[in-house]
């Protein structure tokens, strides 16, 4: 029945490109509803046994391989009992082939007999296909099952590890745990029975030789004892340089993950090449490591040759010399081959699969698994919201009350929040919480979904509420620009939206859902001044829609203080104030001082199925180098016609007259066939007619080449993926491009190289097979081409399946990744709305449907592998029919080669098959990596020719002319017509609604996006003509989004290592941050957390400051620069920019107008909106009179925000709404009129 539906599934493969709804849904106990909870169960017994036992024991850990035993055992169990039985059936060929032997010996034997025994020896072969089949199909299964507990119980341990353990176990290590560590369980499934099965296959052989050849078998046991060693070392050796192979791995995609999430701050500061190097030094250590791994590869294939050939020349020369009767007949020479020969894969088999029993893997996700979790008691969900927190914090919010956390920069506001929300280890003390919670962090967090599914988040629709928090958080504007509106898809970590657009996104989440207690952190600090004030009043206000919910909102918004009912002011990790805003004013304390000296300066910011092509072949050959690549097969072929020959020297050997009881050339006999056994290995000439070594060579120049190609492939892959632009990152998932530096250089590096060794075997060895029965039997010539036709055409009808299987496989574990960084990303967001069951039912989903494509190729294999065996199994049929038609013609030697030869045919073509198909679908990825070197790029670093002057820009002058932007080529301009003139020195502030283009001016400025249409032009140059490096080099910005990366601090402030520490020290003096780093116990050397996570993000925005100042710049951009510091950080940012950048062009983006309007006393202003550039002004009474509509409109409906900040204020706000007129009349406008409008601005 499976082999009907295989079928079927073969036919439609082989017909058209297979497609996901082709396959059949998994069977029920092969899910990952059944499988994982089985073994999350099991492990956490195990678990919780441990911690009993442990104290008494001291050195007992947790066994994971015991909880696996305990899962998958029973089902596994049954394998045991096929594998002993094909072990036995193995056995048979070597006893039927004495019977036959014997057979054409004996000239009087009746012919049936022969006839009996070919018929005998068909039937054992085909029994032994479909019980080896049976085994590994149960052995796959289990292996597939293993991949998907596996990655289910990684999940669930991510969602629920605390901090700090995340920090030992970064998202590089979890990604490696899901892909690699899990595919070593499931290639383990298949070997592991070798552990039992390759002892009793040995015994039994020894046994058979024993009674073949007496006691002469001990010194080929001798031999075998004398390799155990050896091979116990090398498999011993292989697991060290396994180990730090996957620690370097870890490190190297823990880095390419952080550069591709903050690939735009790489692009921004052009530190692509320094980036560039950290990683190849990373890879240069692997590489090191794989290199040692190639040598022992080479050693073990040494051993693999030469140990049953040794074997087998000490046996016969101790055999033939320890009596001068003992006559090596063809009987006994060719049935101890065949029986050599089946030892020849226990031997070898056995220290291979305890090295690869996966000890490192199993020890590396034990210790993951074995990591805290965080506490689900350590918040009590009961009647009142009392608080008792880490650094004896105590206070209590009531119901439906709205509180502001405030305070400076580092203090733990939103540390206070993560242990409102269980995030933090708890010491002592309690929190309680009434009802469920919703959280809004810092940094949004946007999910790869349609607009209205990150807003619903699993919730039920209700259409109403929809569109009252769409209104409520200013989302309606956005929705009407957006290509499909709410419907549309946001790219990963939510590229197509700005900042701001994603705050939003990340609010109304909250809102929608409906909470109890909401917690805020500085969810305004993102948006612009008048969108803050309508999200405030419209959401969080007294008069929001949240109005009866309890809200916690961290903020440095001074402006909203007056409306809160308690005020929270925290220092050094405790409340240090705490009460009404007028209660605190009262009390004169720090709060009141801090609000007299910044008043005025509020702030609220805001693969086609297609043949794999012989070009991907002819790469990878160039890759490895073509003279290795030629060596590598001259050699094989030296080596396989040694063993030919070596072989047929024994039939010669064996067909020798017996004169008086003894044969008369034993002597020569044994020399040559030593010669030539030895010379598989030795005296092989190369073209330098210096002597190699045949195996070890090709093993070395196979497992050598590989290096090279690994070392560049992945080189032209890093180059390629950092000279890619901007806009290949917005589409491409980056589950996609970690799978490429993760899955597919691990396949080039580890998978690759073996396959090929022992594809070229398999294709050398049944090609010798055939020539072997040609010469015995000349008649086979009639069937061996047909078969060969077959097997062929079979293979190419299972090929067309699997490379697809392979291809649906691949596409659709790439969801597994990209969802589980998301979920790594964005997992205090789901703890906070207690999203973890959809989220983990998501993740098993996207398992499951990457097991359904795997399923089929499994079926596919057995399906192929029974058919191929067959028509292996026609080859024996027919060559020991032949040789039974002629046994009159035939000598007893020739047979015994012949037959014995045909016997390994079936492994042989078996293997071959599976090889060819592995090569193919392992190729693949050297396909995948080459892909992206077709791929456009980015402008040149950096051209000599049109390379600006060492001081350029000298003046800072920067012209927009006629200047336009899309995004993309079949997307509208973003950007329209821009026609500015900025002169050097000048401060420019630059405003509109958030979605409005004031960052897509930016990126074009650094060439993030080309200009579609017009040109930029600084001091006379245009930026267009030079390189990229060149041009961001000289121009320097503080992003909105502060990105560090691990490493040492000087690292994230200096990459290149161009500065001293000087230079550096005095930054961080510059950008307050020198009592900070100083008070580290590494200064400098501090080392920075994944992505700065042991950094408040406006400590990161100050070392962005830092890094800013050691550039020191002629043009200086700030990106909503400080929306994520307090007002006294703020102050010093803004008198930093003063004194530092005084001479310098400064643009300023900022949804605000504290920052803007400090710049704006010596500056101008510059309005966009809907993608144009509707005022450019000087700060003067010519702004009001070009564009005075439009600051009456922001300034409209004021006066109770005036109200809030006391009566003595309104008379400047309507003094400035009659300006215009006086303006018009006098045609002048004095400092009166400017600081009437700056107070104007500032209060909006």
């Amino acid at each position: 029945f499976l082999s009907r539906i295989t079928f079927w599934l073969m036919i439609q493969g082989y017909r058209r490109p297979l497609e996901a709804k082709d396959l059949w849904s998994l069977n029920k106990e092969d899910t990952s509803e059944e499988i994982v909870p089985g073994l999350a169960r099991n492990w956490a017994k195990e678990w919780a046994e441990a911690l009993i036992i442990k104290p008494s024991q001291k050195n007992y850990e947790a066994s994971l391989f015991k909880v696996l035993y305990k899962t998958f055992g029973p089902y596994f169990l049954m394998s045991f009992l096929f594998k002993a039985a094909h072990d036995l059936l193995m056995f048979a060929g070597p006893e039927i082939l004495k019977l036959l032997i014997n057979f054409v010996n004996d000239k009087h034997a009746p012919d049936w007999q022969g006839y009996f025994y070919t018929g005998l020896l068909f039937v054992c072969a085909c029994l032994q296909t479909l019980i080896l089949h049976q085994y590994f199909h149960i052995c796959f299964v289990t292996g597939m099952r293993l991949k998907t507990a596996i990655v289910g119980v990684i999940y669930r341990k991510a969602l629920v590890i605390t901090n700090s353990a995340r920090k030992t176990s970064t998202v590089g290590e979890i990604v490696n745990l899901m892909s690699v560590d899990a595919q070593r369980f499931m290639d383990l499934a298949t070997y592991i029975n070798m552990i039992w099965s390759a002892p009793l296959q040995v015994i039994l052989a020894l046994y058979l030789l024993w009674q073949n050849l007496g006691p002469s078998v001990l010194a080929g046991v001798a031999v075998m004892i004398l390799l155990v060693p050896i091979n116990a070392v090398m498999a011993m050796k292989t697991k060290t340089y396994q180990k730090a192979q996957m620690k370097s791995k870890d490190n190297r995609i823990k880095l390419m993950n952080e550069i591709l999430n903050g690939i735009k701050v790489l692009k921004l500061y052009a530190w692509e090449l320094a980036f560039r190097e950290k990683v190849l030094e990373i890879r240069q250590k692997e590489l090191k490591v794989l290199k040692k791994s190639a040598y022992l590869a080479a050693m073990a294939t040494f051993t693999w040759v030469c140990a049953p050939f040794l074997v087998a020349l000490s046996t016969f020369a101790v055999y033939v010399k320890i009596d001068k009767n003992n006559v090596l007949d063809a009987q006994k020479a060719f049935v101890s081959l065949a029986l050599f020969n089946i030892l020849r894969f226990p031997l070898n088999m056995l220290p291979m699969v305890i090295s690869s029993i996966a000890s490192v893997s199993l020890k590396r996700l034990r210790v993951f698994l074995s990591h805290e979790e965080l506490d689900p008691d350590s918040i009590i969900r009961a009647r009142l919201n009392y608080v008792h927190f880490i650094f004896s914090i105590n206070f209590t919010v009531p119901e439906g009350s709205l509180i502001a956390v405030v305070g400076q920069v580092g203090c733990g506001k939103s540390s206070l929040l993560s242990a409102l929300l269980g995030e933090m280890d708890k010491k002592e003390g309690y929190v309680v919480v009434k009802g469920s919670v919703a959280y809004v962090p810092q940094q949004a967090w946007v999910q790869n979904a349609t607009l209205k599914d990150n807003i619903i988040f699993g919730r039920e629709m209700n259409e109403s509420r929809y569109k009252r928090v769409i209104e409520a958080c200013a989302l309606l504007p956005d929705i009407e620009i957006l290509p499909t509106g709410d419907r549309t898809e946001i790219g990963e970590k939510g590229v197509n939206l700005s900042g701001g657009q994603k705050q939003r996104v990340s609010l109304a989440r909250a809102v929608y859902c409906n909470a109890d207690v909401y917690l805020f952190d500085d969810p305004l600090s993102a948006v612009d001044a008048h969108v803050g004030k309508h999200i405030f009043e419209k959401v969080i206000g007294p008069k929001g829609i949240l109005k009866n919910k309890t809200r916690v909102l961290v903020t440095h918004a001074v402006n909203y203080l007056p409306q809160m009912d308690t005020i929270l002011v925290m220092s050094d990790g405790e409340i240090s104030e705490m009460g009404s805003y007028q209660e605190l004013l009262k009390q004169d304390g720090a709060f009141a001082e801090f609000l007299r000296t910044y008043a005025n300066a509020e702030q609220s910011m805001e693969n086609s199925g297609k043949l794999v092509k012989a070009t991907v072949y002819w790469d990878y050959m160039k890759a490895i180098g073509l003279f290795i690549s030629f060596l590598s097969i001259f050699l094989f072929m030296c080596n396989h016609v040694a063993s030919l020959a070596s072989n047929y020297w024994l039939s010669l050997w064996t067909d020798d007259p017996v004169i008086n009881g003894t044969q008369q050339y034993t002597n020569v006999r044994l020399g040559v066939y030593g010669a030539l056994g030895i010379s598989q290995g030795l005296a092989v000439k190369n073209k330098s007619s210096v002597p190699g070594i045949a195996v070890f060579g090709y093993s070395m120049a196979v497992s050598i080449g590989g290096i090279f190609a690994s070392r560049h492939l992945h080189l032209n892959l890093l180059h390629n993926v950092l000279r890619s632009p901007m806009s290949f990152f917005e589409r491409t998932p980056s589950g996609n491009l970690v799978n490429r530096f993760s899955k597919e250089i691990d396949t080039i590096d580890s998978t690759i190289p073996p396959i090929i060794k022992m594809f070229m075997g398999s294709t050398f060895n049944v090609i010798g097979a055939c020539i072997i029965i040609l010469l015995a039997t000349p008649i086979a010539a009639v069937i061996i081409p047909p078969l060969g036709l077959v097997y062929l055409f079979v293979q190419r009808f299972y090929v067309a399946t699997s490379r697809q299987l392979k291809r649906l496989e691949s596409v659709s574990r790439s969801p597994v990744y990209s969802h589980f960084n998301e979920t790594l990303l964005g997992v205090s967001v789901i703890r906070a709305f207690e999203e973890q069951k959809r989220f983990i039912k998501q993740n098993d989903m996207k398992v499951d449907e990457n097991q359904k494509a795997y399923y089929p190729s499994i079926v596919a294999n057995r399906w192929l592998a029974v058919r191929l065996e067959y028509v292996g199994n026609c080859i024996v049929l027919f060559a020991a029919l032949f040789a039974v038609i002629a046994r009159n013609k035939l000598s007893p030697g020739l047979v015994g080669l012949s037959v014995s030869y045909s016997l390994q045919i079936t492994a042989y073509l078996n293997w071959l098959v599976r090889m060819s198909s592995e090569l193919e679908t392992n190729i693949v990825a050297v396909e995948r990596v080459k892909e992206y070197a077709e791929m456009e790029k980015e402008a040149e670093w950096s051209i000599e020719q049109t390379a600006p002057a060492s001081t350029w820009p000298e003046e800072g002058k920067v012209e927009f002319r006629g200047y336009g932007l899309r995004y993309r080529e079949d997307l509208d301009l973003v950007l329209k017509n821009i026609n500015v003139t900025i002169n050097g020195g000048e401060k420019i502030g630059i405003v509109g609604r958030t979605g409005a283009g004031k960052s897509s001016l930016t990126l074009g400025l650094f060439r993030i996006n080309e200009a579609a249409e017009g040109e930029i032009i600084i001091d006379g140059i245009n930026i267009a003509k030079i390189g990229l490096h060149d041009l961001r080099f000289r121009v320097t910005i503080i992003p909105q989004d502060p990105i560090l990366f691990s490493g040492s601090l000087r690292m994230n402030l200096d990459p290149f290592d161009q500065h001293s520490d000087e230079d550096i020290w005095r930054s961080l003096e510059l950008a307050h941050l020198k009592n900070f780093v100083s008070a580290l116990p590494d200064k400098l050397n501090h080392e920075c957390a994944e992505g700065g996570e042991n950094l408040s993000v406006g400590q990161r925005q100050l070392v962005c400051l830092a890094r800013a100042l050691l550039r020191k710049s002629k043009i200086l951009v700030l990106d909503e620069a400080t929306a994520a510091v307090d007002l006294e950080t703020d102050n010093l940012i803004q008198s930093t920019i003063k004194s530092q950048f005084e001479e310098c062009t400064v643009l300023t983006i900022n949804g605000t107008c504290d920052l803007y309007c400090a710049l704006l006393r010596r500056g101008s202003l510059c309005w966009i909106n809907a993608a144009q550039c509707i005022v450019f002004s000087h700060f003067s009474t010519e702004l009001l009179k070009l564009r005075f509509g439009w600051v009456v409109c922001v300034c409209s409906g004021l006066q109770r925000l005036c109200l809030a900040w006391g009566a003595a204020r309104i008379p400047v706000l309507y003094c400035y709404r009659a300006m215009p007129a006086q303006a018009n009349q006098e045609g002048k406008g004095g400092k009166e009129d400017n600081r009437s409008l700056f107070l104007g601005l500032a209060l909006i």
